[in-house]
């Protein structure tokens, strides 16, 4: 057997050979420099990246700091705040939930701590459907006295007109 000898590689003539188009090849102007663009986004670690934004999902109801030591909601007292939750509907008056909610809350008393900051803690368990959406819908910290809540609870769900 003889040994095989390895030439050059002729191409045939039947492989079609490609043709540089001159109508996309670019021509580079060399003196254009392009700089590149940094971004907030390009300072940051990729740890950083990843992180979820934190900002922007404070919930409407801003309450005050309480001062009193071992302060705590016991679950009784959620139990009975969700036995009658308001949801919004068109039969639903708005002014009656208030009224049977002032009616638990007056119930509860705890040394040190406003009986308006216990409201404005308890009042989004009493609500749900509609009423929860509006009140997720409400801008941050926009709602800061039991006055607040109150007014803007009625003025959405029983209009003025």
């Amino acid at each position: 057997m003889r040994p095989r000898l390895l030439g050059p590689v002729v191409e045939s003539s039947t492989t079609p050979r490609r043709r540089r188009n001159k109508k996309h090849s670019q021509q580079v102007d060399p003196t254009i420099v392009e700089k590149p663009i940094f971004t907030m986004a390009d300072t940051c670690t990729m740890v950083e990246l990843l992180q979820v934004p934190t900002e922007g999902y404070g919930d409407a109801i801003a309450i005050p700091a309480i001062l009193a030591e071992n302060f705590e909601l016991k679950h009784g007292l959620l139990n009975l705040v969700t036995s009658n939750q308001f949801y919004g509907f068109e039969k639903e008056d708005p002014h009656a939930h208030i009224r049977w909610f002032n009616k638990i809350t007056s119930t509860i008393k705890y040394k040190d701590v406003p009986n308006s900051s216990i409201k404005l803690m308890l009042f989004p368990f009493s609500i749900e459907g509609a009423a929860r959406i509006w009140l997720e819908k409400e801008p941050p910290r926009s709602i800061v006295t039991w006055e607040d809540l109150v007014s803007k609870f009625i003025n959405q769900f029983f209009p003025p007109s």
